[in-house]
Order: structure tokens, then sequence, then C-alpha cells
């Protein structure tokens, strides 16, 4: 039976060391945690089992302590158990000033990126007026651009508008000076009608005199020449 105690004691005590090693290494985790704010509460968490292991083995060997026969093992047990108590109290401790150390530099970082973004915010907003101003502009030139355009387009069209009245008056023009040669074309045509008619009128009367004359001097001819018939 006692050597049956004897292997669970130093089952007991193989385990508290184990988780105080364990809790240590975690609170140098949590010393050397430098966000976020998960990052450092899953630490704790972890932390807080090992603590709670902890302590219910130092409860089990301190209840060893006080099942034992002799005084003088009872004794050795008890102040292990009170040894490692203390040895606990001091990780606590050591617990609770890295996550004081810890949350500082967080907050730390944290309002170091809240600055940097604030400052990046402000550039940001800096570089978006500028992009405006810029944009601005351009669309003011463009505008500009296209009024100059749109004058020139004007301008175009009034000279073609011009010259296109140009033309349409030399046009009109020209229509009345071929009404104009058309009446004078017609005039000289039937001039020329009425002189050759005139023309045929006197060619007739001309060949009607002749037949008269050539009667008259026949007839004279005969009434000389034959005076009785």
């Amino acid at each position: 039976m006692a050597s049956s105690a004897d292997v669970h004691v130093r089952i007991c005590e193989q385990e508290i060391i184990k988780f105080d090693l364990e809790i240590k290494a975690l609170v140098q985790d949590v010393s050397e945690c430098t966000g976020p704010q998960s990052k450092l509460t899953d630490c704790n968490f972890q932390v807080k089992e090992k603590f709670n292991n902890l302590r219910q083995r130092i409860q089990d060997l301190e209840q060893m302590g006080k099942e034992q026969d002799k005084e003088s093992d009872k004794l050795t047990l008890l102040n292990k158990a009170e040894g490692h108590r203390k040895q606990m109290l001091s990780n606590q401790t050591a617990w609770r000033k890295a996550n004081l150390a810890c949350k500082l530099s967080i907050d730390k970082l944290e309002k170091e990126d809240l600055f940097n973004s604030e400052d990046m915010s402000m550039r940001h907003r800096k570089m978006t007026k500028e992009s405006l101003a810029e944009t601005s502009s351009g669309i003011t030139e463009s505008l500009m651009s296209i009024s100059r355009m749109m004058a020139q387009q004007v301008q175009q069209s009034e000279e073609t508008m011009s010259t296109l009245a140009t033309s349409s008056r030399t046009v009109l023009e020209t229509h009345e000076e071929f009404k104009a040669m058309t009446g004078t074309i017609q005039l000289g045509r039937k001039l020329i009608i009425k002189y050759n008619r005139r023309e045929l009128t006197d060619k007739l009367l001309i060949f009607l005199a002749l037949a008269l004359f050539l009667a008259t001097v026949l007839y004279i001819l005969k009434k000389r020449l034959f005076p009785f018939f």
C-alpha cells in the first residue's frame, strides 16, 4: 500500500511540475503578445485552464499529505504542496503583470494604428480632393474645348449659309438672265417668222406685178402687131 501511495504522489508531483512549466511558457507568450486582442484572450483562456489543473493537483497532493500515517511524511507533502501553491501564486502575479504589459502594448499599437489610419484617411481625403480638383479642371478644359469647337462649327455654318445665299442669288440671277435670253430668242424667232412671211408676200407681189407687166406688154404688142385681131 505504501508503495502504491508513493507512486500516486510522484505522479501528482510530476503533473504539478508539468503544469507549472506550461504556465510559465504561456505567461511568456502573454508577455510577448502584440495583439490582436483575440490572441491575448485565447492565451489567457489556456493559462486559466492550466491554473485550474495545477490548483487541483496541488490540492490532491495536500490531501495525500494529510492521509499519511507518518507525521514526517505528512509534513513533507504538506510543505511541498505549500511550496507549489506559493509558486502558483508567483506565476499568477507574473501572469497579471504580463497581461497588464500586453494590454498597454496592444493599446499603444492600436492608438498608433488609429493615428496612422487617420493620417492615411487625411492623406486619402487630400488625394481625393486633389483628384477631384484635377478632374474638375479636366472637365472644365473639355467643356471649353467643346465650346470652342461649337463656336467654330457655328462660324463655319454661318459661312456655309452665306455661301449658299450667294450661290442662291447667283442662281436666281442666272435664271433671270436665262428668262431674258429666252424672251429675246422668242422675240427674234417671231421677228424671223414675220420677216419670212413678209419676204414671201413680197415675192408673191413681185411675181404678180411681173406677171401683170408681162401680160400688159403682150397685150400692147398684140394690138400693135395684129390690130385687126
